[in-house]
């Protein structure tokens, strides 16, 4: 399951990557794998400031009760992350949940210190923000959190308990679960507060944006694109950036004597998307920096970028396929449908069944002219619009779900259709009216602006994220942990 895309429209939750984007840190394709996978089984076992004193012990952590084995300690620190620490057992279960969905989605596994690194570090980044937004005083009360879980379980057709059962079928605890989900939308509102609300779009962006788009309307297309990177820290010696260059030419080196680009961003990568096989998925060319657009223009899918330098780090991209958008990026006329519906939510004590039926009672009586939609739209329906009598406005193609757009564009003008069931419960369609018009200037200046906004924002929430990390007071307590993270940075 998607869990995220429900959650979060933009931005990754961490790593640090050009492409980060509205989505996550690391994908959640079933209940089984979470979004973010933090053990909340697990909670911090000890706090330490920093520099000031000693990590003080609780919880058991690294200290023995009374009755065990003088040589097996319950767990231990691994890293201090400013005033909270991450614990042992926190990164055998993150490490033990990414390595099951790694397999499931079939990418190939790094040796075990890179994919602990990499993991390690990912865990730092997301301590890092959720200290600043705890700082901040940002929260997530469980309302909140109970509606969010709400809407992940309608948009995979189940109830809360259902989703509940499967996942502790599955190994689980919807109890970690829950904080995982408060977890990451705590990060998503910190990044709201100090990256998204702080983009500006002018009218000449958007002007020179449109202008442009026209101008090479007939040659775009889309790529979809995997990516190693390699990070520069900030305010990095010459020295230093010698140092990750020749990294990113032993990764390139590798590639041209046959070596798996998944595998290679999975050990190497220094993106959050590195444990996906450096999956970033399908990328307008001018929706990406310039330089990256340049370089991908002239690939063939299958073929890959020369290393390519930007502010922070060093890139190496693949063109795993390619299409074009000529038909896409035309200004066409489209359909355009004035429709209402009531809606009757699916929850545990409303099954879809019932909700059907319920429906059909109130179909025949509109064929019988025994009542009037506005009037049961306001009685019954479950909607934001049930006030309007179900008025949803005129509708554009991809403005509703695809099941309730196959519906609708079925219909006749006056016509109600039968039932409809999608991710938000189940559905009456009335179509009011339809008519054909250009796509409005307004429509036009929207994309537009929409289009900039994300290439601002994968931009500045990795410039950000950076800083939220560099600024953070990290204490090793692993030699071999600082070793290869010192390797990793030179």
């Amino acid at each position: 399951m998607k869990l995220l895309a429900v959650l979060l429209c933009t931005a990754a939750l961490s790593g640090c990557s050009l492409f980060s984007s509205k989505k996550k840190a690391e994908p959640a394709p079933a209940p089984a794998a979470p979004a973010a996978a933090t053990a909340a089984t697990a909670a911090p076992a000890a706090t330490a400031a920093p520099a000031a004193k000693p990590a003080e012990k609780k919880d058991g952590a690294g200290f023995l009760p009374p009755g065990e084995s003088g040589n097996v300690a319950i767990d231990s620190i691994v890293v201090v992350v400013n005033d909270d620490v991450i614990t042992q057992r926190e990164l055998n279960n993150r490490i033990k949940t990414v390595t099951a969905r790694m397999k499931a989605q079939n990418v190939q596994m790094p040796d075990p210190a890179d994919l602990r690194r990499q993991l390690l570090e990912r865990m730092i980044v997301e301590r890092s923000q959720l200290q600043m937004a705890k700082d901040m005083g940002v929260r997530v009360d469980d309302l909140q959190l109970d509606r969010a879980i709400q809407r992940i379980a309608e948009a995979q057709k189940m109830t809360v308990q259902q989703l509940r059962d499967q996942m502790e079928k599955d190994g689980t605890p919807f109890a970690g679960f829950r904080e995982e989900i408060r977890e990451e939308i705590i990060m998503q509102r910190l990044r709201e507060h100090e990256v998204d609300a702080k983009i500006q779009i002018s009218d000449a962006e958007v002007d020179s944006f449109i202008a442009a788009e026209k101008a090479a309307a007939a040659e775009q297309f889309e790529v979809n694109i995997s990516q190693i990177m390699v990070r520069i820290p900030d305010n990095a010696s010459a020295e230093v950036i010698a140092q990750r260059r020749a990294r990113a030419e032993e990764v390139m080196r590798q590639l041209r004597t046959g070596a798996d680009f998944a595998k290679m961003a999975a050990t190497y990568s220094d993106a959050s998307d590195a444990l996906q096989g450096g999956a970033v998925g399908w990328r307008q060319l001018e929706r990406l920096p310039p330089v990256f657009a340049e370089a991908l223009a002239k690939l063939q899918p299958g073929q890959v970028t020369p290393i390519i330098k930007s502010v922070g780090a060093f890139h190496i991209l693949k063109a795993v396929d390619r299409r074009s958008l000529a038909d896409a990026q035309q200004v066409a006329a489209v359909q355009q449908t004035h429709a209402r519906h009531i809606l009757i939510k699916v929850t545990p004590t409303m099954s879809a069944a019932d909700a059907k039926r319920k429906l059909l009672e109130l179909k025949e009586r509109l064929d019988n002219g025994a009542a009037k939609f506005e009037d049961l739209a306001r009685l019954v329906s479950q909607d934001s619009s049930a006030s309007k009598g179900g008025d949803l406005g005129w509708l554009q193609p991809g403005d509703v779900m695809p099941e309730f757009e196959t519906a609708m564009n079925g219909l006749k003008i006056g016509e109600v259709s039968q039932p409809v069931e999608t991710s938000f419960g189940v559905h009456l369609i009335q179509v009011l009216e339809r008519k054909s018009d250009d796509q409005s200037k307004e429509r036009e200046r929207n994309n537009a602006r929409a289009a900039l906004r994300e290439r601002k924002l994968e931009e500045a929430t990795e410039s950000w994220q950076r800083e939220v990390r560099d600024r953070a007071y990290v204490e090793y307590r692993n030699d071999d942990d600082k070793q290869a993270n010192d390797k990793a940075n030179k």
